[in-house]
Parts: structure tokens; sequence; C-alpha cells
């Protein structure tokens, strides 16, 4: 499970810029995690909190899960793992998009309703571990017109492309990354070898190279209970109905 494993931040902290560039996608060498840089993709995505640690914006305690902005009609959506979002009510959560050493330089957005799929609210079933929730507005906008945010897209081929996950352990105050190749793991589950993805990280978009949201780690063991290899359920119908449910939310 990603929320207690620990991480080799030493290791992580010594990775070159070269490797920086391949986990944003440029040439270089697949699964390679390194610390991210600060980018307009690494806005999109943020770390959730419970609402008892953020007081006036400011944020203290410890973040838990990743999440990331997805695009909507009403741009308020982001999406994590379902065994990120479960139990949460509204004003449970707040999530902080780019938080980085202690500062979340795009805002403290509240969570104000969270969308479990039925296989996971009935019987937490490990394909069915995404959500949504939308957070609410801050200072007269919505947190997509802030930070942008990707597409979410089901029915993808797993390892059609090589994919970037970012996501934030909570050992460390930064985000990592890592770019590679998906391939299955059944029929209903997906892998991708990625080092030091441990606690945290849960929630972490997959993204392709069309700015796609194609993957969200958690899933089998959820996310992996090794820090190694991350799992992401394969986003099918399932997933697609309840992105429309949670996009067409009033």
């Amino acid at each position: 499970m990603k929320r207690n494993a620990l991480l080799g931040a030493v290791v992580l902290l010594a990775v070159t810029s070269a490797s920086e560039a391949a986990a944003d996608g440029g040439p270089g060498p697949l699964g390679v995690t390194a610390v991210a840089v600060a980018t307009a993709q690494t806005a999109r995505v943020g770390t959730l909190f419970t609402a008892a640690d953020a007081h006036a914006g400011k944020l203290a305690g410890e973040h838990f899960c990743t999440a990331s902005v997805v695009h909507s009609p009403q741009h308020d959506l982001i999406v994590s793992a379902a065994h990120c979002l479960t139990g949460a009510g509204d004003g449970d959560l707040v999530f902080a998009p780019g938080y980085r050493d202690g500062v979340a330089p795009h805002g403290v957005w509240n969570v104000q309703r969270v969308f479990l799929p039925d296989g996971w609210a009935k019987g937490q079933d490990e394909d069915s571990d995404v959500a949504f929730a939308v957070v609410g507005e801050r200072g007269g906008k919505d947190v997509e017109d802030v930070v942008g945010g990707n597409r979410f897209v089901t029915g993808t081929t797993t390892g059609a492309t090589a994919v970037t996950v970012t996501g934030y352990p909570t050992s460390i105050e930064a985000p990592i990354r890592c770019t590679n190749r998906p391939t299955p793991h059944n029929r209903t589950q997906q892998r991708i070898d990625c080092p030091d993805f441990t606690g945290g990280t849960s929630g972490s978009p997959w993204v392709n190279g069309d700015d796609e949201v194609v993957g969200i780690l958690g899933g089998h063991e959820q996310g992996g209970a090794t820090a190694d290899i991350s799992y992401s359920v394969v986003l099918g119908a399932e997933a697609a109905e309840l992105y429309r449910d949670a996009a067409s939310a009033p």
C-alpha cells in the first residue's frame, strides 16, 4: 500500500537534471524517478490535506495523497484514487496544486463533493479505485482557470505510449516524476515500473504526451505493495460514467 512505504529521498535528490528532462517527456532514459521542477504541467498536480491542517490558507501537518486537475465544463474537478477520498465529506479535505516546501503557490482549494464509483462504494473493488471531487471557487475563480487541466480519457490501449507519473511522497515536500511505458497486469489493471513511488503517491495521474490522463495510481494493492512497481485501474466504462456524473454536477 503506497501510504505506508518510506522513500529514499537522498537517491532522488542526487538524480541529474538530464534525468528530469526525461521525466518531462523529453529524450532520455525511461524508468528514472526525479524530483520534479515546477512547470505548468506539475502545477496541475497537488496534494490532499485534511481541512484541519489548513488555517487561513496556510498548511500544516502531513499531506497524504496526490490528486490532479482534469478538464471539465465547470473547471472545478480533480481526480484521485478512490481509496484516498473514501469517507470524505463536504469540507473535510483541501487540495493544494503545485505544493512545494510547505507553500501552496496556487492556493488551497476546499473539496466540496466526492464522486465514488459503485464498484468501490459498495465493495471497495480494486478495479474501481478511481474517484473525482469538485473543489470550490477561490477568489471568484475555479481551479482549472488558475492552473489548467489535463483531459481525462478512457478506453486507451495500455502501453500505447509512454506516460509520465507525477506524485507527492509523504516523506518529502516536493513532487517526483517518472516516465515509462505501462504494461498490462491483467484485463482490468495496468502497471508501470518507476522507482520510489511510495506513501502519498496514491492518486498520481498517468499523463501521456497529449496531456491526457490515462491512469490513476491505485488499483491493485491500492497502488502497489512495493515502491518500484505501481498500478492503475484500466480506465473503462465505469470511469467514463463517473467522470460524466462528476463533470455535470451542479
